[in-house]
């Protein structure tokens, strides 16, 4: 990226991407009268930046990418815990993205499949189990599916990107 403003629309693009993506391109599950599971690709965009510009940029796409989307289009009360899941998700792409790999294509691996099932399959569902006392079973089994099949689409997407100048390694920082 040439300078601060390109860097900065491009991150502004990045939040667009994913409120798009997620809060009006997903499929929506509710259990009861809470959202319980979301099928979409809202997080990619925020993977994406977390590896391009680094952990604070992507925890910084993932939380306002999460308040501006719910600001849009709010599902029940704002809780705080999603905005922290949110923004983990370009956070640990791009502490992995600072480490050293000897293989690119690993990195970007582990920069999906960490956040997709720590964040995804574990953290979220915590959250919505003590937050709203739902049942573990109920939230597991749709992601089950959907996790494995996010991580494929996700790495198939990195691994062509990263033929591109736009996931060069620290081009971007």
């Amino acid at each position: 990226m040439q300078g601060k403003s390109q860097k900065i629309a491009f991150v502004g693009m990045l939040i667009a991407m994913s409120v798009v993506l997620t809060r009006f391109a997903s499929i929506r599950l509710t259990i009861g009268s809470v959202e319980g599971v979301r099928i979409g690709f809202g997080t990619f965009p925020i993977i994406l930046g977390g590896l391009i510009f680094g952990p604070l940029w992507g925890g910084v796409i993932g939380a306002l990418a999460d308040v501006i989307g719910f600001s849009l289009s709010p599902v029940g009360p704002y809780f705080p815990h999603f905005t922290l899941t949110s923004a983990l998700y370009g956070v640990i792409p791009g502490i992995l993205a600072l480490l050293p790999f000897q293989r690119r294509t690993a990195q970007l691996f582990w920069s999906v499949l960490l956040p997709q099932v720590g964040i995804g399959c574990l953290l979220t569902p915590y959250f919505l189990h003590t937050l709203f006392d739902m049942p573990w079973k109920i939230l597991l089994i749709p992601r089950l599916v959907s996790t494995p099949l996010g991580i494929v689409f996700y790495a198939f997407l990195l691994f062509g990107l990263s033929r591109t100048p736009v996931l060069a390694p620290s081009a971007h920082r």
